[in-house]
């Protein structure tokens, strides 16, 4: 019967990844097909080709979401003991502020804080992702430490205090052991919200590469991706950021790479990328016109561009 039960509840755990096993070999999947119409290995090859970054991503996010969650739960630890061991005044005032993050949408909140990280230099680095990563994990880790030091018997404490065991050796060798439960689960907890999140860890994190415009060229359905052969930003308050774009979309052998500058009233194209800079870089002026070089296209007017 134990079998059994155990059996039932390893199933009901793996069955929501079975959808996931069959999105890595599908190619097209619509609605409402049962099953995909044809299979592909476009996916693993990428998954397996040393010119994607997959594995160099997938180390990353394990060593953010591990550093994140031990962070979040050496603060989250004595913020548990104060609210689960201690009464005081403006206690429930604390869980408020300390659950505000959780409780407000992290859209706002990342909005907000992307602005602040750009000003003082920590967007786009590991640094700023793992402290905006705080901010959803430690209210999760305090809160399971706080019910855990509810829970627990100082009487315990005491008397390894009274033994002649000094405050860190009490920690270590006596509260540390009775809560360890609480500590995997805060660990595991904290760690899995990092590597699931998405949103702050987008804005924070350079994910300002995602292009205002793009043109990506008509490719039948083959194994590798399409690839961009324009690339437009509108830059407003942004100009310094998209300037240091064209790196990387030189890197990634973008051929053309426009900065429609609105406050200069100016077009700046790059082109001709090689070793990761453009050699061919001219500035239009308002009143004169740009031709893509390998898009079909006519010549556009900058004052189109500007607006």
């Amino acid at each position: 019967m134990r079998r059994a039960f155990l059996g039932l509840l390893l199933a009901g755990l793996l069955l929501p990844l079975l959808p996931l096993l069959v999105w890595a070999v599908s190619g097209t999947w619509r609605y409402p097909d049962l099953l995909p119409s044809d299979l592909t290995t476009r996916g693993l090859g990428l998954l397996g080709d040393r010119g994607t970054p997959v594995l160099e991503g997938l180390l990353t996010s394990t060593v953010i979401g591990a550093t994140v969650s031990l962070i979040a739960c050496l603060i989250g630890f004595p913020a548990g003991r104060a609210l689960g061991l201690y009464r005081f005044r403006g206690r429930r005032v604390v869980q408020f502020l300390l659950l505000a993050p959780v409780i407000v949408p992290g859209l706002a909140v990342a909005l907000g804080i992307q602005v602040f990280f750009i000003r003082v230099g920590l967007s786009d680095s590991v640094t700023g992702v793992v402290l905006v990563q705080l901010m959803p994990t430690v209210p999760y880790a305090a809160t399971v430490f706080g019910a855990a030091f509810a829970n627990l018997d100082v009487d315990y404490e005491r008397q390894a205090r009274t033994l002649g065991a000094g405050p860190v050796r009490t920690l270590l060798f006596v509260t540390v052991p009775l809560l360890r439960p609480a500590i995997v689960v805060a660990a595991l907890l904290t760690f899995l919200i990092s590597w699931s999140e998405y949103v702050m860890t987008l804005l924070v994190g350079g994910g300002y590469l995602l292009p205002d415009l793009a043109l990506v060229e008509p490719l039948p359905r083959t194994q590798q991706p399409a690839s961009a052969l324009l690339v437009i930003e509108v830059a407003q308050t942004s100009q310094a950021r998209d300037r240091d774009k064209a790196r990387d979309y030189a890197a990634a052998d973008v051929p053309e790479y426009w900065i429609v500058d609105l406050a200069a009233r100016e077009v700046t194209v790059h082109r001709s990328p090689l070793a990761g800079i453009y050699e061919d870089v001219v500035v239009y002026a308002d009143g004169e016109s740009v031709r893509p070089i390998l898009v079909d296209a006519p010549p556009v007017a900058v004052s189109e561009l500007l607006g």
